[in-house]
């Protein structure tokens, strides 16, 4: 199934199993959210998110998305993307990679890891670890 634009849908019944597995309470508007998030790999800010549950006939607070989404991420089922300061995208891809940003049209899009060679890093104090590397490359076109 999918929705008007041809993104796919999750099923309802798949959404609250998958906010039940990561232990977050399946309210109404969390599987709506949940529904439009996870039928496909995609960047998504909160803006671009009310604007589709709106386009979908959802009636849902723009406070309620932002608070939604948090939790999302803060239960694993989404990664932050801190594209800069004021820019912050959701995205449903949990898989190591990095990202390609487009400054004019603020597309965001997946770099696999194999396509980024990383040779060095700094060395650690002996009390951390390394827990990832997060590369986002940012793009100015003439032509966007």
């Amino acid at each position: 199934m999918e929705y008007s634009d041809g993104q796919p849908i999750l099923e309802q019944h798949a959404v609250i199993d998958l906010l039940r597995t990561h232990g977050v309470t399946p309210t109404q508007q969390r599987v709506e959210i949940g529904c439009l998030l996870f039928g496909c790999h995609q960047h998504v800010s909160a803006d671009q998110l009310l604007f589709k549950l709106g386009d979908q006939g959802h009636s849902v607070s723009k406070a309620t998305v932002y608070n939604t989404l948090s939790l999302f991420a803060r239960k694993g089922l989404l990664r932050e993307v801190v594209v800069d300061p004021n820019k912050m995208f959701f995205d449903t891809n949990l898989n190591p990679h990095h990202h390609l940003y487009h400054l004019k049209t603020g597309w965001l899009e997946d770099i696999d890891l194999i396509d980024i060679d990383i040779s060095r890093l700094p060395s650690l104090p002996e009390n951390l670890d390394l827990d990832g590397i997060d590369i986002i490359v940012r793009v100015n076109s003439e032509t966007q």
